[in-house]
């Protein structure tokens, strides 16, 4: 008899089959006709363009260099005035433009941009390709999120100075704390700073959702105005998601075409409800929804997370199918997820919320003594330091949905003693044996994690401490990593 699945939870929201397709995943085919194209283009316009952006390159810098000189970045640092503020926002605006232009694009802007006063934070999306900068440009060059790491980037890193950015460290514990007092603290300014640009999905997606909204630009509770932006091209070489054309090849491309069309358009400034100032997640909700309406797409949950997810399963070498969510279990499962448990379907495939675990546990052990113990107490439900087999097998069917007979071979396996029941330090031998097994114990916990967050997020945000979100790092990101 084929053994039957049990959930003794419910599945979390956002795991459930979604609208869209997977937003991280970009297919781009190439028919033999394009190839030709912009291989004869490519011969005549690449060095030409190369030619002239490095002529620009030579003369931004120094600009950069003079307009920053002797002006810090940290400490009590105050927004650029007078002659800087003229080369910044005038010369190397100009600057920025000459050198999109001499790449090929033609930029189209719709919409009025409203001051610094009226909104002081620009948030656009759908963030999609780091060709995404120009709209930087088109706004004046206002100040970004970047870590501090970028700054040292040679020749660029002086570029990104003159942004004045709130800067990110990952050295810093507080350093998430930090980012949002800054942004709120220039947000207030009354106008004196410059606007906040920020890319709330953190992320690069295909454009054909917006996903979930980082809060790090709503937390302040001041009126923000969306920017959208779209690539009306037949042709596709500028999206830049995980899983399709490298950066390079991205580049090639687009030099190679006779232009690239880009539209930006500014929408009105969205003002937050008194409720939305103290649950800064509301607010994002609404402007993603007035954002995903202009443009015409759907709204899904998932998060930058899940794309990092993705990059953890493509070092894995595991498969990207199409349908996202939906894997064939006998070209997903690795040799360690068919020893520890079958969780095979009746129709031979697995969902996407064992897909995740599945690359989680590979991905990141954890087998510290302070999170085992805590993942000990979670399965010790009768609080009597030891785990019996109904303990074992009701949690790990809560978390995993996974049947009765490889969980009883699992806890034989830590049952060392047959004792029929599990002490603490055989939990604890068999993680530290077994490292790839630690993130199992703890998967359930990191569920229960998650869902206490979730019913603390209106507190945690009426007092501005939603720091403890991961990777608060809204700034012009990269595929991977903001």
């Amino acid at each position: 008899m084929t053994p039957r699945r049990v959930f003794a939870l419910p599945r979390q929201q956002s795991l459930f089959l979604p609208a869209v397709l997977n937003p991280f995943v970009q297919e781009v085919k190439l028919a033999k006709a394009d190839i030709i194209k912009c291989v004869f283009r490519g011969i005549f316009l690449v060095p030409i363009r190369a030619i002239f952006l490095t002529l620009v390159l030579m003369v931004t810098w120094p600009v950069a260099v003079i307009t920053t000189f002797m002006h810090p970045l940290k400490g009590a640092v105050a927004p650029m005035t007078g002659w800087r503020r003229f080369m910044c926002r005038r010369v190397m605006a100009f600057l920025g433009r000459s050198y999109y232009f001499f790449m090929g694009f033609r930029v189209v802007v719709k919409g009025q941009q409203v001051s610094s006063a009226g909104a002081p934070i620009l948030v656009v999306a759908p963030h999609s390709t780091f060709f995404d900068g120009i709209v930087c440009i088109v706004a004046g060059l206002p100040s970004t999120v970047s870590r501090t790491e970028n700054l040292a980037t040679p020749i660029f890193g002086r570029f990104v100075r003159c942004l004045q950015p709130v800067l990110v460290s990952r050295q810093d514990p507080d350093s998430r704390k930090n980012t949002i007092m800054e942004i709120d603290s220039r947000a207030k300014s009354g106008g004196r700073w410059p606007q906040i640009l920020v890319f709330p999905e953190g992320t690069c997606t295909n454009r054909s959702c917006l996903i979930t909204f980082k809060q790090g630009a709503f937390v302040p509770g001041v009126p923000v105005q969306p920017v959208i932006m779209r690539y009306p091209n037949r042709l596709d070489t500028v999206t830049w998601t995980w899983q399709g054309f490298s950066s390079k090849t991205l580049l090639l491309l687009t030099l190679s075409q006779l232009y690239t069309n880009v539209e930006i358009e500014f929408l009105p400034p969205v003002t937050p409800t008194e409720e939305e100032k103290k649950i800064p997640v509301l607010f994002a909700r609404r402007v993603r929804n007035v954002m995903a309406q202009a443009l015409g797409v759907p709204v899904t949950d998932h998060t930058y997370e899940d794309c990092r997810l993705m990059i953890s399963a493509g070092e894995l070498t595991l498969p990207m199918e199409a349908d996202w969510l939906l894997c064939r279990s006998n070209t997903v499962l690795l040799p360690l997820w068919q020893h520890s448990m079958s969780c095979y379907d009746g129709d031979g495939t697995i969902d996407f919320r064992e897909y995740v675990i599945g690359v989680t546990i590979l991905c990141r052990p954890a087998n510290t003594k302070e999170v085992l113990r805590t993942a000990f107490q979670l399965f010790d439900t009768d609080e009597d330091q030891r785990i019996t087999h109904e303990e074992f097998s009701s949690m790990l069917r809560s978390a995993l949905g996974v049947c009765d007979l490889n969980v009883s071979k699992l806890f034989k396996e830590i049952d060392t003693d047959s004792s029929e029941y599990i002490t603490f330090s055989e939990f604890e031998a068999f993680a530290l044996n077994h490292p790839e097994y630690a993130k199992l114990f703890t998967t359930y916990l990191e569920l229960q994690r998650y869902q206490a967050l979730q019913g603390v997020e209106s507190e945690l945000s009426s007092t501005n401490h939603v720091c403890s979100e991961d990777n608060q790092e809204d700034s012009i990101s990269d595929k991977k990593d903001d």
